[in-house]
């Protein structure tokens, strides 16, 4: 199994929001929501306007642990998620798919979105859907470096965990070694 890297730069997050932003509002959000939320990508298409019109707050039930997860939304997601849901009907899928059903688009599509959108930006790590809950925790951790918290969001048995998952073990053993010498 090949595991997905978060998106470090802070530059080609916004690279990214750019380019996606050319793409419509749905994808832009898409994105923002992932790595502002950290929610698992199965959990981010399920949702509805309903959940998120007018709402400092977010309630879900997370589809893979079965948990009650609630999280704010604020600063300039709340205005997108004002502005994307204004004149949406509350029982439209956040994500709705553009063939004209009542349906969100698909894990496959968000997938295509996401990957075309960091190629355009010239990303090369390994890019998925899982990407976004990455960089969520590996910009969180750099923010506040408190691992306990970031292991209660995600759901982690073990600090250790936490920080394999985001990358930072890996940073952190390339760091040491660059500076190691005898």
């Amino acid at each position: 199994m090949e595991f997905v890297q978060p998106i470090r730069s802070k530059e080609k997050i916004e690279e990214i929001k750019s380019v996606l932003k050319e793409n419509g509002t749905r994808d832009l959000l898409l994105f923002s929501m992932g790595i502002n939320t950290g929610l698992r990508i199965s959990d981010l298409l399920k949702l509805k306007v309903i959940a998120v019109r007018g709402k400092s707050h977010v309630e879900i039930k997370e589809q893979k642990t079965g948990k009650v997860k609630r999280f704010p939304i604020l600063g300039n997601l709340q205005s997108m998620l004002e502005e994307y849901t204004r004149n949406k009907d509350l029982s439209e899928y956040l994500f709705k798919s553009r063939n004209g059903e009542n349906k969100p688009i698909t894990r496959v599509q968000a997938y295509m979105i996401l990957n075309k959108a960091c190629r355009k930006c010239g990303i090369q790590d390994r890019i998925g859907m899982h990407s976004l809950r990455k960089t969520f925790s590996y910009h969180h951790y750099k923010q506040f470096h408190d691992v306990a918290i970031l292991q209660y969001l995600l759901n982690h048995s073990s600090p250790s965990i936490t920080l394999r998952y985001i990358g930072i073990t890996d940073d952190n053993v390339e760091r040491t070694l660059q500076q190691f010498e005898l």
